[in-house]
Order: structure tokens, then C-alpha cells, then sequence
């Protein structure tokens, strides 16, 4: 397998475990609207994403964008933004 496809199966899977957790978290929120502040600090997620010559100013949630952005891709994720807060849920089955 080349490294492009093995790299982007361990991504799928990542995602696969984020949309999981989500939908495990989704019972105990309004309308099952997950805070992704909450997903990222569960699992997390925040990393500091430069070289350590770099620099950056503390971690980030870049890798939760990237996973919340597959899975919305996919049709299997909502995303909403309310004021500065946002938060996702799993898309209802078709």
C-alpha cells in the first residue's frame, strides 16, 4: 500500500472514532448538539501544530477541523456555530 493511501486510512479511521464518540455523547445534550469544545478536551484533540522552531502560541484544534471536516464531507456530521460556541452532531440516517 502506498504511504498516501496508509496515511489516509489512519485518518478515516480517526474520523471513524470522532463521529463514534460523538454520537455515544449526543443523549446528554439538547437536541443532541455535541459541544466541540467538549469532544476536543475529552479526547484530546488540541495540539500545537508547528515545527518546535516555530512559532505558535499554545495548541489548537486543527485536528479536530480536519476529522469534523471528513465527516461532513461524508454526510455523517453537522456542524453548527452559535455566537462564539460551536458545536456537531451526527447527521440522522437517510
Amino acid at each position: 500500500m502506498a504511504h498516501k493511501k496508509k496515511i489516509h486510512a489512519h485518518i478515516q479511521a480517526a474520523a471513524d472514532e470522532l463521529i463514534a464518540f460523538v454520537r455515544s455523547c449526543e443523549a446528554d445534550y439538547v437536541e443532541r448538539w455535541v459541544p466541540t469544545v467538549h469532544v476536543k478536551d475529552a479526547l484530546e484533540l488540541n495540539f500545537v501544530a508547528t515545527p518546535q522552531q516555530g512559532r505558535q502560541y499554545g495548541p489548537k484544534g486543527w485536528l479536530f477541523a480536519i476529522l469534523a471536516r471528513v465527516l461532513e464531507d461524508q454526510g455523517v456530521l453537522e456542524h453548527k456555530k452559535v455566537g462564539n460556541r460551536s458545536y456537531c452532531r451526527s447527521r440522522a440516517a437517510a
